[in-house]
């Protein structure tokens, strides 16, 4: 069996940066109060009418440039977000059609699993890499956040940011690298702390679900905040122990970047010094299925990450779903 290898990264923001200042005239909060409780600086607001689906076509755009490949060889779309551009068609299908993909077999799907939702989508292509079923997949993951936060809300408004991040998955008969292992699971049991009241089946969208403000994200911050301290680490030891790794063999943790001390914690349950942690909150905020792949192109952007690189992503979201998953890094970084 081949093994499915990450062969290519690309991530888009957006321009209008917004600190943390921008928030004191508006809600009862201070720069300090956000920065010691989150880690968080600032993070960027994409403009009216820019959607899910434009940032990441130009995640995919930077991608394939990177890679040096024609998007019509791409023939798998997997689109991890809890903002898409509409319930249905999925963004994978706008995403295409956007970019006007044409390979004769191509198709495609979103993924809904919040916080989690790149690496359980990179998990379902690579499974479909090494199957054979796909030669060359595309993962995305990208959320524009400001569309379901509400900013009266002060313990939700100032986490979140928007922005995407993709990666290219091939098949490589190369057993220096690739995705090795993962670890996934889901706990339904967390919906009544972290969800969106109205918009589904349970509670379709009115009048009263709109004046009520409904639509936005409700989240109880602490417990949430215990249940992804302790659910983000114990994945990431798991996976390390199914490969017999320890702090030392691991090159990168790369976190879901939710709260800097959950980030914290995990990489000190992993035995790992802070250097050695993709961190990038303080920057973007919050994106959701947006800050794995970002973390990774942005730190193989900057050529902080080698060839054979042993690397742990982990992920914890609204579900709950946690996760993470071992892979060994198979760019080789052009100066």
């Amino acid at each position: 069996m081949k093994r499915a290898v990450i062969t290519a990264v690309g991530h888009y923001v957006p321009d209008n940066v917004i600190p943390n200042s921008y928030f004191e005239n508006r809600i009862e909060t201070t720069d300090e109060w956000i920065r010691t409780r989150t880690g968080i600086e600032e993070r960027r607001f994409a403009p009216d009418g820019m959607a899910t689906s434009d940032m990441g076509v130009r995640a995919i755009q930077d991608c394939l440039n990177s890679r040096g490949i024609d998007k019509d060889e791409i023939d798998f779309i997997i689109v991890a977000t809890v903002t898409p551009d509409y319930i249905f068609p999925s963004t994978a299908c706008i995403i295409q059609d956007k970019m006007q993909m044409k390979h004769p077999y191509i198709w495609g799907y979103d993924v809904s699993a919040a916080c989690s939702g790149f690496i359980f989508a990179l998990e379902t292509a690579r499974r479909l890499v090494e199957a054979g079923a796909s030669q060359k997949a595309l993962v995305v993951g990208a959320d524009k956040m400001t569309t379901i936060t509400d900013p009266q809300d002060r313990t939700t408004c100032i986490i979140f940011g928007d922005g995407a991040g993709a990666v290219l998955l091939e098949p490589s008969d190369d057993e220096n690298t690739g995705i090795i292992d993962s670890v996934m699971h889901i706990d339904g049991s967390g919906l009544p702390l972290l969800h969106m009241k109205a918009g589904g089946s349970v509670m379709p969208a009115s009048l009263e679900t709109v004046e009520k403000r409904l639509h936005y994200i409700f989240q109880d911050g602490q417990p949430v905040f215990r249940a992804a301290v302790k659910s983000m680490a114990d994945a990431a030891c798991d996976v390390m122990q199914r490969n017999n790794l320890t702090g030392e063999d691991i090159a990168w943790l790369v976190p879901h970047q939710a709260n800097l001390r959950i980030i914290d914690a995990t990489a000190s349950r992993m035995e790992l010094e802070k250097d050695r942690v993709m961190i990038n909150i303080q920057r973007y905020g919050n994106t959701t299925a947006g800050t794995i792949p970002i973390c990774l192109s942005e730190w193989h952007k900057d050529g902080k990450i080698k060839y054979g690189d042993n690397i742990i992503l982990a992920a914890f979201g609204g579900g709950f779903t946690y996760g993470a998953t071992y892979l060994r890094w198979g760019i080789r970084h052009s100066a």
